[in-house]
């Protein structure tokens, strides 16, 4: 590859990413005025349910594998991590009543937009993955650390119902390493690769109309 190209590309890159982030800024500042009494409605709800914080803080790795705390509404009882795995399967005792409704209608991952405002995340990119699980990465995978994690992406469609999948698996954390988790690092990758404002518009409708179903 000449050294043109070379600089082409990186200065194109730098464009999309500048395009990305004011699209990331703009729409989760909207997003966060327009949904605010939502926030304060399941806020209320959970606060009512059970015992414990509204938001639940977890360490994610993000963009240049640089750690991070996702926000999401508490969805388990307090302490659930250390009363389980970090994967949660089926219908798995530790859910609230409320956090079942919050994770069936994807509603607990309303407060990342607060992650997306701030930089952490993107509307759409990659799952930001726990520590635990991106030491199996292997190089070529560690390639989706380019890009900002995402509160969305091809991987959040496919496996929308991953709880229920996992409940299937006589070892539901190996089916996780071993098999979800390598078919969502290839998605990522051909996201990575295909990326575009158009891409991720499309990515946005195809979740709202996930959840509709």
């Amino acid at each position: 590859m000449s050294k043109a190209v070379s600089q082409y590309k990186t200065q194109n890159y730098k464009q999309s990413d500048f395009g990305k982030r004011a699209f990331d800024v703009i729409m989760s500042a909207i997003g966060l005025i327009i949904l605010s009494p939502f926030f304060l409605i399941i806020s209320i709800m959970i606060k009512l349910d059970s015992p414990g914080p509204v938001l639940f803080k977890q360490v994610r790795v993000g963009r240049y594998e640089r750690n991070f705390k996702i926000l999401k509404f508490r969805t388990m009882v307090t302490d659930a991590e250390k009363k389980g795995a970090q994967i949660t399967v089926g219908r798995d005792s530790r859910i609230t009543r409320v956090g079942h409704f919050l994770r069936k209608s994807k509603l607990d991952e309303l407060p990342q937009l607060i992650n997306v405002f701030i930089g952490d995340m993107s509307l759409v990119g990659p799952r930001p993955e726990v520590p635990k699980y991106t030491q199996y990465y292997t190089k070529v995978q560690k390639r989706i650390f380019e890009l900002r994690p995402g509160i969305t992406d091809y991987s959040s469609i496919k496996y929308r119902d991953e709880n229920e999948i996992l409940a299937l698996s006589n070892d539901p954390e190996k089916t996780y390493i071993e098999e979800i988790m390598v078919d969502k690092l290839k998605l990522n990758l051909e996201y990575l690769e295909n990326k575009s404002l158009l891409t991720d518009i499309k990515i946005i409708f195809n979740t709202f109309l996930k959840i509709i179903k």
